[in-house]
């Protein structure tokens, strides 16, 4: 049997949220005692916890969320680990010459998920604030070759070069899936299946996943 390692981070009332987001919410909205059963009510962002982005998320012209074909977010993922053991220090770059080290994981058409050791943050402010980031010239790098998915134990591709990461990736001829806030990438061997499909939400910029590794033995 292929081993199953969850990449998500776990939501809970009153989660972590990226700055700016909404706030996560789970509330009792009926019970076994009041209502005969037991029903939550939910509100939360499209950007919370391990989730997505579609190019809608930056781009006005570009595809939404049920307009990205379901292959996208499922197939064979290459792992590039850019600190073996370990986690990257607080606000590191991430350059071109750190990921040509890599280069025959990014394969044309392929999914690529990048370990930096981030998800340990996960809980403290600075994994929000301090952690490491794509330059813009390293976005550029990605997107030349193509690849279908990016994921990535940080919370978003940069803080250096926000704005700039996501077009570049997102942009019309690119279009690459962004999967952001993955955990548990040290559990994972270098080549593993990807499963991470959003919610069947119409016309969004993004949505939170479940996102999943198959090991095979």
């Amino acid at each position: 049997m292929p081993r199953l390692v969850d990449l998500s981070l776990p939501l809970t009332d009153g989660g972590p949220s990226y700055p700016k987001d909404p706030p996560l919410r789970i509330q009792p909205y009926r019970t076994l005692a009041a209502g005969g059963c037991n029903v939550s009510v939910i509100s939360i962002g499209t950007h919370q916890g391990t989730h997505l982005d579609a190019p809608w998320h930056f781009l006005q012209e570009g595809r939404r969320l049920d307009q990205i074909p379901l292959h996208a977010f499922y197939g064979p993922a290459v792992l590039v680990d850019l600190a073996p053991g370990g986690e990257l220090p607080p606000k590191t770059p991430i350059s071109p010459p750190m990921l040509a080290q890599h280069e025959s994981a990014f394969a044309a058409g392929g999914r690529v998920i990048l370990r930096t050791g981030w998800y340990s943050r996960f809980g403290r402010p600075e994994y929000f604030t301090d952690l490491p980031s794509l330059t813009a010239d390293a976005a550029e790098w990605i997107a030349a070759k193509r690849i279908a998915l990016l994921g990535m134990d940080m919370p978003t591709p940069s803080k250096i070069a926000g704005k700039e990461c996501h077009l570049t990736l997102l942009g019309p001829g690119t279009e690459i899936v962004i999967v952001e806030a993955l955990t548990n990438l040290h559990q994972l061997p270098r080549e593993f299946t990807f499963i991470g499909f959003p919610l069947n939400f119409i016309g969004l910029d993004g949505s939170p996943i479940r996102a999943v590794a198959v090991v095979p033995d």
